[in-house]
């Protein structure tokens, strides 16, 4: 099918790439279908991807798997909240966390307390909140990437 992106213009996505949120995401309930996009020539998935909504163009956001940004990161959350997306493993298991990214970079937060929960079987997801007490919704990443950028930077020299 072909669907039009906020960043990639017109695409032609396979239905199986199509992702299911019943109950929408928190602030965008009545969209309910998603997929996941990166920018990537090399093939390789890069840091940062795009959930695109496929109900409403101009929705797409920036998600990040969480332990690039807590390598310790382990969301407490009641089993019902994931029943509706089918049994979880740690095979099929793929967990998102929302990035806000201001004109100020320096700024940048990731949502630690609202994950996004995909089953990659069921191509069903949810956006659940954890009830980890230390999980912000706004947790500052800039200068943890920044330091990454320079570790990458100095393995190739």
């Amino acid at each position: 099918m072909i669907v039009k992106t906020k960043h990639f213009g017109e695409i032609d996505l396979a239905e199986d790439k199509v992702l299911t949120f019943d109950n929408g995401i928190m602030g965008f309930e009545g969209c309910k279908r998603y997929t996941i996009l990166y920018n990537n020539e090399s093939g390789e998935r890069p840091v940062i991807s795009w959930l695109q909504s496929l109900d409403e163009q101009e929705l797409a956001l920036p998600v990040i798997n969480p332990l690039v940004v807590r390598e310790d990161y382990n969301p407490l959350v009641e089993d019902e909240l994931l029943a509706g997306i089918g049994e979880l493993t740690e095979e099929n298991q793929i967990i998102f966390i929302t990035l806000t990214v201001p004109k100020d970079l320096t700024k940048m937060t990731a949502n630690l307390k609202a994950p996004i929960v995909i089953n990659a079987d069921t191509r069903k997801g949810c956006q659940i909140v954890a009830e980890n007490p230390d999980y912000i919704v706004k947790y500052p990443v800039y200068e943890r990437f920044a330091k990454a950028k320079q570790e990458k930077e100095g393995k190739t020299c």
